[in-house]
């Protein structure tokens, strides 16, 4: 599955566009590589984002095409999520 679209499906992020548009800023990482939004997400992956004034980690448990509200957070585990200050 594409990257963009695990990303909305798992509902770590509401709109596919936003997924989108994440990746081709250069904010989103597979197992320590920049990636594009067509990178195809694989069980076991390891992804950092890094969006607004946090970084968030995560691990691919699981791959599906539709998956309920209630099932969403079962197809990742949070590995670590950090806030950062804003240096301004």
């Amino acid at each position: 599955m594409r990257l963009d679209k695990y990303l909305k499906t798992a509902r770590i992020l509401k709109r596919r566009e936003a997924a989108k548009e994440l990746a081709l800023q250069q904010r989103v990482e597979v197992n320590g590589r920049i990636v594009k939004p067509s990178y195809e997400v694989e069980v076991g992956d390891r992804i950092v984002l890094r969006f607004g004034t946090r970084i968030l980690e995560i691990r691919v448990l699981d791959i599906q095409k539709q998956v309920s509200k209630a099932n969403a957070s079962l197809l990742f585990e949070v590995i670590s999520e950090k806030k950062i200050e804003n240096k301004e």
